[in-house]
């Protein structure tokens, strides 16, 4: 029996699920309680995975099923990805109207991510970005209360909860990460045969790596995302800027899979990306 800890709500347990029937062995979901479910430590990624790294250490689960997304780029002594498997619509998706432009001035528009904020603000200076936390369910009903105008939410998580943005915000640049899955195991631990999909494996690889490359933290507004070209080469496109949308850099550049993070990351830092990290 492999034990797959997650994160309890639903989008994790449904995320846990979805790999628990493709590994091919009986499994056992195991939910875990998080720092960042009972709202401690708010802006730091390592909320949502230092328990289950925990359990994983201390051999009370096998496999920790994250959002690649939430994955720290550096990982605790002792413990790797072992599969990210075939990735999800990465893109950003907008509920309360069909895209951005659709938004009247002033329009109140939430978000749980710093990143997503400060690209809404670099697009439209003019709207009302601010904080909204919860699970998507929560957000969701928040919106329909009439809280908020819009809200910004993750594509992949919608549809893996069964549901439907009213648009697709294809003008902002993703986390690392988004919409694919990481699975996270003692080393040799646990064959997965065939649950790692050799795509989005190197895409997100490379996104890692940059945010690696610049020492980002989740106090960082930051995009990555990288889109398989060939089986040599890759295309990845970075976003930086300031929290309040006053400044970014953005850029884009082809290359091979296992250079391409590091490359990017030099040439944002020569544009001046250094300042905005600070």
């Amino acid at each position: 029996m492999i034990r797959i800890g997650t994160r309890g709500s639903a989008l994790a347990l449904a995320q846990a699920r979805w790999v628990a029937e493709r590994i091919g062995a009986e499994a056992e979901v195991v939910p875990i309680t998080t720092a960042g479910d009972v709202g401690q430590a708010v802006g730091d990624k390592s909320r949502w995975v230092s328990a289950l790294e925990r359990a994983l250490l201390d051999d009370e689960i096998d496999l920790a099923v994250h959002s690649a997304k939430d994955v720290p780029a550096e990982l605790p002594d002792g413990l790797e990805l072992v599969a990210i498997p075939e990735r999800a619509d990465p893109r950003d998706a907008i509920c309360g109207a069909d895209s951005l432009g659709a938004l009247r001035p002033g329009a109140r528009v939430g978000t749980s991510s710093l990143r997503r904020a400060a690209q809404l603000r670099a697009a439209r200076d003019d709207l009302d970005v601010v904080e909204v936390r919860g699970n998507v369910d929560t957000r969701l009903r928040k919106l329909s209360e009439g809280q908020y105008d819009a809200l910004v939410l993750a594509a992949a998580g919608l549809a893996r909860l069964g549901l439907e943005p009213d648009g697709l915000l294809g003008e902002l640049v993703p986390a690392a990460g988004q919409g694919a899955l990481a699975v996270e195991a003692r080393p040799g631990s646990w064959p997965l045969h065939g649950l790692s999909d050799p795509s989005a494996t190197s895409c997100v690889g490379a996104e890692r790596e940059l945010t690696r490359a610049l020492g980002a933290s989740c106090n960082t507004p930051i995009g990555a995302h990288a889109r398989q070209l060939d089986h040599a080469r890759i295309e990845l496109t970075a976003w930086v800027g300031r929290a309040d949308g006053s400044a970014w850099i953005r850029d884009r550049l082809e290359g091979e899979p296992a250079t391409i993070g590091r490359e990017v990351a030099q040439r944002l830092l020569a544009a001046g990306a250094g300042e905005l990290l600070q």
